[in-house]
């Protein structure tokens, strides 16, 4: 055991190394023009460099027209559908989540008799391993929820028979399986540091096989089980357009190197958690609900824009809320004029606040969208808007939904895994090469001297 002062000495010098460690590893940026190198996969112009083919999912905010790129309404599409047509062509059914995940693996949307025939295949899955929730979950919970999953995850390969079998038949078997529990390890993990670390009443309900993924969600997280119908479509609303989101994005392109090495499904998935969890990807909607909680306790008045669009301009010029000068929420390095899936949110919250009670605050959220929307156009000096993205309301709606924060990135696991399953599919069933870019050397060769000469 060290002593305090060993400890403050250790810290002292632990300070000092990575000192050290900054100024070895500091780099001229100007690299990376002087040999065209595209810093982030990405080519000057913001767009994302080709490294794969897909079928899955397509991303548009531009189209080619007589040679130019012009900027068009978002577009997202499942398998060749339209996401919005998905969500708004069934607002009256509770599994649309399950279709979409049915129509990412297959290739094509459901019958009623295979869509039925599939959900029972789902709620036979979501079921955890006997005493895996006592076992792991209630032991040692994470702060992070994340880390709960991805704990959990990893975990589940030692409860496999054949967890690196990588055939299609037990990849897509895993892959259910991990799709129908993902919602119940993210709900226990919560519960588990609720109650251990804030004194909560542990409540682990088991999810029904007669109810969607969103409904069973709220079900298991709410202490009395009760939610009402928009509340759950609104929650299967969410689920199907954080499903997917092209090859591209940082956590499906995760699923595609990792796949590329022939690990098994469960390290693929925890890489991906691993993605997610990060405040540049997954992350990004609590960025945005901490924003508004500044902007809230900076305003007098909700419904004055002069005053909104004040202190917005000093967030931009870092004199407020973290001093990045970013308004959390807007722009897309895709979308342009609109992210079809902020429309689908945007309107989602709407009806919400209307049922909550919460039309001032919708109403600051379009005013801040708006304002903002504006001023970034304006500062860039841009020929087309910026608009807002998914995580500009995502927040707002999952709170309105009593979705705690912890788990405000979880839900968009729960939906993603289903994307994530289909590109792992698509990567090992077409047989892809090790995923391998290059990285260009620029520092200096030198001359090796013994210890005793240095």
């Amino acid at each position: 055991m060290l002593t305090e002062e060993e400890k403050r000495v250790r810290d002292e010098r632990l300070r000092e190394l990575t000192d050290v460690a900054l100024n070895a590893n500091k780099m001229d940026m100007g690299l990376y023009q002087k040999f065209n190198v595209k810093r982030g996969l990405r080519e000057s112009n913001g767009r994302g460099v080709l490294t794969g083919l897909t079928e899955i999912s397509d991303v548009n905010g531009h189209k080619e027209i007589d040679g130019q790129s012009v900027p068009i309404e978002g577009e997202l599409y499942y398998q060749g559908y339209k996401v919005s047509e998905l969500v708004n062509g069934n607002r009256n059914r509770k599994f649309n989540f399950e279709e979409a995940t049915y129509l990412l693996l297959f290739g094509s949307l459901p019958t009623t008799a295979e869509l039925k025939e599939f959900i029972h295949l789902l709620a036979q899955y979501r079921e955890l391993p006997s005493k895996f929730v006592r076992d792991v979950i209630l032991k040692a919970p994470s702060k992070n929820i994340m880390n709960g999953l991805q704990r959990s995850v990893l975990t589940l390969y030692s409860y496999d028979q054949d967890p690196d079998d990588t055939s299609i038949q037990n990849v897509f078997r895993q892959a259910l399986q991990l799709i129908g529990v993902m919602p119940l390890i993210a709900v226990y993990n919560y519960h588990a540091y609720q109650h251990y670390n804030n004194n909560r009443s542990l409540i682990i309900r088991y999810p029904s096989e007669s109810l969607s993924t969103a409904e069973n969600i709220l079900r298991m997280l709410r202490d009395d089980g009760i939610y009402t119908d928009l509340e759950a479509r609104v929650l299967d609303e969410c689920l199907v357009i954080h499903a997917e989101h092209g090859g591209g994005n940082n956590s499906t392109f995760t699923t595609h190197v990792v796949s590329s090495t022939g690990t098994d499904t469960y390290s693929a998935v925890a890489a991906s958690l691993a993605s997610l969890k990060g405040p540049k990807h997954g992350g990004a909607n609590l960025k945005v609900e901490k924003m508004f909680e500044d902007i809230k306790n900076h305003l007098s008045s909700w419904e004055d824009e002069d005053q909104i669009q004040a202190y917005l301009e000093k967030i931009m010029n870092r004199e407020a809320f973290d001093g990045s000068g970013l308004i959390y929420g807007m722009g897309h390095a895709i979308y342009t004029l609109s992210d079809p899936r902020a429309v689908i949110l945007k309107e989602a919250a709407k009806q919400l606040s209307e049922e909550k009670g919460l039309e001032e605050e919708f109403g600051l959220y379009e005013a801040v969208e708006r304002i903002s929307s504006r001023l970034l156009t304006e500062r860039k000096k841009l020929s087309k808007p910026i608009c807002c993205n998914v995580d500009f309301y995502s927040g707002f709606v999952y709170s309105m939904l009593g979705i705690p924060r912890q788990l405000y990135t979880p839900i968009f696991a729960i939906a993603r895994i289903s994307g994530w399953a289909a590109h792992r599919m698509e990567e090992l069933i077409n047989e892809g090469k090790l995923i391998r870019p290059a990285y260009k050397y620029v520092g200096h060769h030198r001359a090796y001297r013994k210890l005793e000469d240095r």
